[in-house]
């Protein structure tokens, strides 16, 4: 099976930051890191007053003698944040004042490419994008052509030209059977003949059984079991089962407010989360005297009335969600599982899936609850990026957010029907969902 040269998902190519007019900053809050090859531009800089920020603003990082090799390094250098704990980069028009005085080309690796995640392997170039920048969260949640790529036209190879493969080390192969996999995580995610919580439960069996398979306890070749299992959905064969797993929405709330809480005192508290969680405990009905039993009251009465409404007639925005995701996560297979020789946990990598799902899906029914039938797709992307910026760019989090489930015992199969089962899912008020391009053939053409 030959190896795709590049992933079809084109969308983080459209992004465009809109610079002053955002209503965020990306240099606020964070620790932002600077590699070793621009902190040694910034040093050949000549006497300036740039020159001078930039000598008091980025700072090298010292590293401990005794750190173990295999330990992950810290950064080269950090920007160190002013007393607003804002980048002292920033123009008085919130504009970087290196790109402003000295080009894109003189910005860290970091600052030129955020809020894009790229991942490079074995000869497939996956592009996301970080939902924590609100224009990034605008344009992968509110597109509903999301994944149909624009027509780019071919560029003349520049004479004398030498590929990177004659000059750079070949890097390590993709997973075995990577392109099939993913090809079927992906048209699972968008197919809407099935509600988007037994899309969840199918996936959760293709991680187990493809476990099973990778552990030598199942003896099936992969091509044959996701013929197989690509059938099963087809004929839909196991919809009568789905639809007998009963729901739990205490037990789906109850998981939705600890996952919110674990980084309360792990991450900077920003103001745009605070309103996003304000406005989340107010549609549940949170106050004095409130009961587990009265929140869970409130939240099925805003998923019935204001979240479920509002998502039948926008169903890509969480197909959208889930894709971004996935690319960014490498979903199934994990960051470790892409390594060379690695066995993948795509068990554990699902459950890690489900968490971010339950979490961004739980905040969405309060905050619909909040705005009531005023809930648009403004308010979602002012929740989801909020959310971003709290949870996705910690470190810890989802090691702590997969703690959580395997405690709560969902981390199972069974778990996604209490976590992602709310009453009944009318089917989508929209056009069919686009159908996403093969890892392995080429684009369509307009």
């Amino acid at each position: 099976m030959p190896q795709p040269s590049h992933i079809h998902l084109a969308y983080a190519d459209r992004f465009r930051c809109i610079g002053p007019a955002c209503e965020d900053t990306c240099c606020q809050g964070w620790t932002v890191p600077v590699d070793q090859a621009s902190w040694e531009k910034y040093q050949r800089l000549p006497a300036s007053p740039l020159r001078a920020l930039i000598d008091t603003s980025i700072l090298r990082t010292p590293l401990p003698e005794d750190a173990p090799q295999h330990q992950q390094h810290p950064p080269f250098a950090t920007i160190r944040m002013d007393s607003a704990n804002q980048c002292p980069l920033l123009t008085a028009d919130r504009l970087c004042a290196i790109h402003a005085e000295l080009g894109e080309e003189m910005l860290s690796h970091t600052c030129k490419t955020y809020p894009r995640i790229v991942h490079s392997q074995g000869g497939l170039r996956e592009e996301s994008l970080a939902l924590s920048c609100p224009e990034a969260a605008r344009l992968v949640l509110l597109s509903p052509d999301l994944f149909i790529p624009p027509h780019q036209p071919e560029l003349p190879v520049p004479p004398g030209h030498v590929p990177d493969s004659l000059t750079q080390p070949a890097p390590p192969p993709l997973p075995p059977n990577f392109a099939p996999i993913r090809d079927t995580v992906l048209a699972l995610v968008l197919n809407r003949s099935y509600p988007l919580w037994q899309r969840l439960f199918l996936l959760s069996i293709l991680c187990r059984r493809l476990d099973a398979i990778a552990r030598g306890e199942l003896k099936r070749p992969v091509p044959e079991f996701l013929a197989d299992f690509g059938a099963t959905v087809a004929t839909g064969a196991l919809r009568p089962a789905m639809d007998s797993l009963p729901g739990d929405p205490k037990a789906q709330l109850d998981v939705v407010l600890r996952l919110a809480g674990l980084m309360l005192h792990k991450s900077n508290i920003r103001p745009r989360f605070v309103e996003c969680i304000q406005a989340f405990t107010t549609g549940i009905g949170n106050g004095p005297g409130s009961t587990l039993e009265s929140l869970t009251a409130h939240y099925n009465f805003a998923h019935d009335r204001y979240f479920q409404p509002f998502f039948r007639y926008h169903p890509h925005v969480l197909e959208n969600y889930l894709v971004n995701t996935i690319l960014r996560c490498q979903f199934p297979f994990g960051k470790e599982g892409m390594r060379p020789a690695a066995l993948p946990e795509m068990s554990r990598e699902f459950a890690l899936l489900t968490a971010q799902l339950t979490l961004v899906k739980g905040l969405l029914i309060g905050v619909a609850g909040f705005h009531r039938d005023r809930f648009a797709e403004a308010h979602v992307v002012h929740a989801v990026q909020a959310a971003a910026k709290h949870f996705e760019h910690h470190p810890e989090f989802l090691s702590m957010a997969h703690v959580l489930l395997v405690e709560s015992q969902m981390e199972g199969a069974r778990g996604i029907a209490v976590l992602l089962r709310n009453g009944t899912e009318p089917t989508p008020f929209s056009r069919p969902a686009p159908a996403l391009p093969s890892a392995e053939t080429p684009a369509p053409q307009p």
